[in-house]
């Protein structure tokens, strides 16, 4: 398994190199969010985003690890695969959903009582279940990669949790940070960060995946990926359109 140092540099190749589909991917993401966004009201937006964002990372996901293995990049198999994967998205879209409320009740509850204790009891609550969250970081990806169910797929992720927790912890913060930073610019969020997400989630996952003969992959390529996929110079005419 290689580090995740490694992992990080190796992810910001990928993208320079599949710039334009990791762009295509992003935007056509971004596009299917527009009218939730902007176009519903808050709390019902609130509720219904995730059972979209899910899907469409589970569909970027699926048309990355295709590409990273050697096909050509299609628009049209990011919707194939957020329509394949749309049940277990939901599954996980729904969990989180929940994870999150408990950390937004929690601060609503204790956050409003004084004293230390009430303040302790909501730390303690975030931290728990802020790491139930990290656990569950490789569960779609092994979904993708793998074809697991969505609850052998959300154990199988516990258990590489528990096996490599800085590693977990590692991965997730820099997500994170991507995350954040991309936010900041909503065109830069639109136009990156769905394919952003998904080759590096995909490479983080192959790594810990990886049989040893293949950490040792030519041109430093990580995983179940090593070796197999062709430069990015050689595919950019191959990307379609929807329906191609």
């Amino acid at each position: 398994m290689r580090k995740l140092s490694e992992i990080v540099i190796q992810s910001g190749k990928r993208i320079y190199q599949d710039i334009i589909p990791v762009a295509l991917f992003s935007i056509m993401g971004a596009l299917v969010l527009v009218p939730f966004v902007f176009f519903l009201p808050v709390g019902i937006s609130l509720f219904v985003l995730p059972f979209v964002i899910v899907p469409l990372c589970a569909g970027a996901l699926h048309a990355t690890h295709r590409m990273m293995k050697g096909e050509r990049p299609k628009l049209s198999v990011l919707f194939a695969g957020a329509w394949k994967f749309a049940l277990p998205s939901f599954v996980i879209a729904f969990a989180t959903s929940i994870f999150i409320l408990i950390i937004v009740s929690t601060w609503w509850y204790y956050g409003g009582k004084p004293g230390m204790l009430y303040f302790a009891l909501a730390v303690f609550q975030t931290y728990f279940v802020a790491m139930v969250l990290v656990s569950q970081l490789y569960a779609l990806p092994l979904i993708v990669q793998q074809g697991l169910g969505v609850f052998t797929a959300m154990g199988r992720s516990v258990k590489l949790f528990l096996a490599h927790p800085g590693y977990t912890v590692g991965a997730f913060v820099q997500l994170l940070s991507v995350t954040v930073l991309l936010g900041l610019t909503v065109i830069g969020f639109a136009a990156l960060y769905l394919g952003m997400y998904a080759i590096y989630s995909n490479l983080v996952t192959a790594n810990l995946l990886a049989k040893p003969e293949e950490d040792e992959g030519e041109n430093g390529k990580t995983g179940s990926y090593a070796g197999l996929s062709p430069s990015a110079g050689e595919r950019l005419d191959a990307v379609s359109v929807p329906g191609q």
